[in-house]
C-alpha cells in the first residue's frame, strides 16, 4: 500500500501522524510524508527584484519555511519509523498551494491512501481557497482519510 501523509506541523497534523501509526501499515507499505508551504510569488510591487534588504525578504521567508517544513517531516519520519522500522518512508518539502501539490504528489506516487488532518494552519487561505482536506476528498483518485481530533472542543 502506498500512503501519503500530508502535514503542516499543526495539532491536526500530529493527530494524523498518530492515527497513521495506529493503523499499523504492513512492512510492505510505502509512506511519503509531504509538507507544503506557501510563499508569495510576488509582493505586488515587484520588491522582490530589488537589491538589499527588501530583495532578500522573500528569499528569507522561503528559506525559513523550507527549514520549518524539513523539521516537521523529519519529526514525523522519526515517530513513524520508531513504531515500525520495516516501513519504507520518504519525505518532501515543497512550495506551492497545498491542495494542488498534495494531489500532484498522490498521482505521481500512485497513492492508495492520503492521510490528512481535518484542519491545519492558514485559516485565511482556507477562507479564500477552500479546505485542503475537502478538496482532496473530492478530487483525489484514491481514498482520503481525514483525521479529526476526537478530544478537540
Amino acid at each position: 500500500m502506498k500512503i501519503i501523509l500530508a502535514i503542516d506541523g499543526s495539532d491536526f497534523s500530529k493527530v494524523a501522524i498518530h492515527e497513521l501509526i495506529k493503523m499499523t501499515p504492513s512492512s510492505k507499505s510505502e509512506i511519503h510524508i509531504i509538507n507544503v508551504y506557501e510563499v508569495p510569488k510576488t509582493t505586488g510591487l515587484g520588491l522582490h527584484t530589488m537589491g538589499g534588504r527588501i530583495g532578500n525578504y522573500i528569499e528569507e521567508i522561503r528559506s525559513n519555511a523550507k527549514k520549518l517544513g524539513n523539521k516537521i517531516v523529519s519529526e514525523a519520519f522519526d515517530k513513524i519509523k520508531t513504531e515500525n522500522k520495516a516501513l519504507t518512508i520518504t519525505t518532501s518539502v515543497v512550495n506551492g498551494l497545498p491542495k494542488k501539490e498534495i494531489l500532484e504528489k498522490a498521482e505521481s506516487f500512485d497513492t492508495d491512501l492520503i492521510v490528512v488532518g481535518s484542519q491545519g494552519q492558514g485559516a485565511f487561505s482556507r477562507l479564500l481557497l477552500g479546505s485542503v482536506s475537502q478538496y482532496l476528498a473530492t478530487h483525489a483518485k484514491c481514498s482520503v482519510m481525514i483525521v479529526k481530533d476526537k478530544d478537540a472542543k
